[in-house]
């Protein structure tokens, strides 16, 4: 099993699966529409505030197929624009995870190149200031490590550690087909169930 497998995969699946904590929060969203889902192993990237200088770098290092996930919790200034986006897509990286903003959305969006950060701002940042790669990051309120399996798309995104990989993709493969061997009827039966005990367990009814 490797992580082209999780492109089959749904977040809200991912999310049934490895609970709140690991999901990004709601901040950090597509940045256009519709946005395709992506999955790939996360190159991490930390930013100091104010300067883009190691995500400019990442581009370059990064492997095919990777998913950039940058640490900045800066809403002042741009980490990435149009250009650094469309070489990152020339490259083959998979996409950008942003805990912090980009400019020239309507660059990026024409080129198709998925970016889910937490907005747009039109002034970039300095490349003075040295952060890392490789290391464990907080991005949307989530810890991602180097090779952790992100997933995401117009739902959210989702973060899987890298050892649960296997564990992790066959309980959503299982999820996934019981939700599809399962009829409207037969969901809407056993749903009524669940609301109804729920209810007389306070004491009301439908």
């Amino acid at each position: 099993m490797g992580t082209d497998d999780f492109q089959e995969i749904p977040p809200t699946t991912l999310a049934d699966v490895l609970g709140r904590e690991q999901v990004m929060d709601i901040g950090i969203r597509p940045l256009w529409a519709p946005m395709p889902r992506i999955a790939g192993p996360a190159f991490t990237v930390r930013c100091p505030r104010g300067d883009n200088l190691m995500l400019h770098a990442a581009i370059y290092q990064a492997a095919p197929g990777s998913v950039v996930v940058v640490d900045s919790g800066d809403l002042d200034y741009a980490l990435a624009g149009g250009n650094v986006c469309a070489v990152a897509q020339r490259r083959g990286i998979a996409a950008f995870v942003l805990d912090g903003l980009i400019r020239d959305l309507g660059e990026v969006r024409e080129a198709g190149f998925p970016v889910f950060a937490r907005g747009v701002i039109p002034i970039p940042g300095t490349k003075t200031a040295l952060g890392d790669h490789g290391g464990t990051v907080r991005c949307g309120g989530v810890d991602v490590a180097a090779g952790d399996v992100v997933v995401a798309d117009e739902e959210g995104v989702v973060v899987v550690p890298h050892a649960r990989q296997d564990e992790v993709l066959a309980a959503a493969r299982a999820r996934l087909a019981k939700e599809e061997s399962e009829s409207l009827d037969d969901w809407e039966a056993a749903h009524r169930t669940r609301v109804e005990k729920a209810l007389r367990d306070h004491g009301r009814q439908l």
